[in-house]
């Protein structure tokens, strides 16, 4: 997106799921009820953090000490989401995102999300939360559930049009989130109020913060 001068204005993709949104507790708590339905012990939310990776199945391989059958990752995979939709209802924003979003907005810069929520429920569910007048675009994952952010990450792009992922930056909670701006040649902030632990996080090595408004600060520092 081009300024006035030569240079890009840097555009924002904003990760969902613990990022924008202050889920984890829904997500450890759809999390444990699903591992009673198949006798797994419950996390505590540094077990958690501590666990946590993508692909999914790779998780659940760190609690069963094996990678799950496909029977066995569809039904935790199922019984996580059906969980997680109960829970989810009483999630707020993460504190101070509305104010992030239109200060963004403000300075004629453009953001958008990418999450791996499925995208029939991600939209309507952004929507419900007031901001999505924010984003230029809003993707959900399409196809199976459990795979990695980097192929969508692309296919954002490419349906953005016009926005080079040079110019942007990842604002997001996992390390997939740095791993998907780097298949793309974006940089990337990760943000501690999410799915993985600080130490995790840190060993990606990409700036890692505790508050949204940091991440912020970062990208704006890191603007071209």
């Amino acid at each position: 997106m081009a300024t006035s001068g030569k240079k890009h204005r840097t555009h924002l993709v904003w990760d969902w799921n613990g990022t924008l949104l202050d889920d984890v507790q829904a997500v450890l708590g759809a999390s444990n009820a699903a591992f009673a339905e198949v006798d797994l012990a419950p996390l505590t939310l540094e077990q958690y953090r501590e666990m946590y990776c993508v692909p999914i199945p790779k998780f659940y391989e760190r609690l069963l000490g094996r990678l799950p059958t496909e029977a066995e990752w569809e039904r935790m995979d199922g019984l996580f989401h059906r969980h997680y939709t109960q829970q989810r209802a009483a999630c707020g924003l993460t504190e101070g995102v509305e104010d992030l979003l239109v200060r963004w907005g403000t300075g004629g810069r453009s953001q958008s999300v990418l999450s791996m929520y499925d995208h029939e429920h991600l939209v309507p569910v952004v929507r419900a939360y007031g901001i999505e007048r924010h984003f230029v675009r809003v993707d959900g994952r399409t196809g199976p559930s459990g795979g990695s952010k980097a192929q969508h990450m692309a296919r954002h792009f490419a349906a953005l049009g016009g926005i080079a992922p040079e110019s942007a930056v990842v604002i997001g909670d996992a390390v997939d989130d740095a791993v998907a701006a780097d298949h793309v040649g974006a940089r990337a902030v990760l943000y501690t109020g999410g799915s993985h632990s600080r130490a995790s996080l840190e060993a990606v090595g990409v700036p890692v913060v505790d508050t949204l408004a940091e991440a912020v600060a970062l990208a704006e520092l890191m603007a071209d």
